[in-house]
């Protein structure tokens, strides 16, 4: 169960960053309305609040959320750019996730 609450949080944290980071990209570079950055800047701000819900130290937490961002960037790209991803996409997604799953839940003394 903590596991499963630890990925969604990881990916509910990664969902805020990039959609806020979207919208801001909306307002900046199609010239959209200054809405767009506000709730941009609301949605940054959960992102800023979802990852201290996580059972680990800052640094770690931080550190594994790196290859969950590299993951949900990725499929962002296909899903919502268009943009198919190729074999290096993938390989360097998985190498991402392991290093989380290593950092986070790799069991310790």
């Amino acid at each position: 169960m903590l596991l499963t609450k630890s990925l969604a949080l990881f990916l509910l944290a990664g969902l805020c960053e990039i959609g806020g980071g979207y919208l801001f990209w909306f307002w900046l570079r199609e010239n959209r309305s200054i809405w767009y950055a506000a709730a941009g800047a609301i949605i940054l701000v959960l992102y800023g609040i979802i990852p201290t819900l996580q059972p680990a130290n800052f640094g770690r937490v931080y550190a594994a959320y790196g290859g969950v961002f590299v993951v949900l960037s990725i499929l962002w790209g296909w899903r919502i750019d268009r943009v198919t991803p190729d074999k290096f996409d993938i390989i360097g997604g998985m190498v991402a996730l392991v290093g989380v799953f290593i950092i986070m839940y790799w069991p310790r003394k």
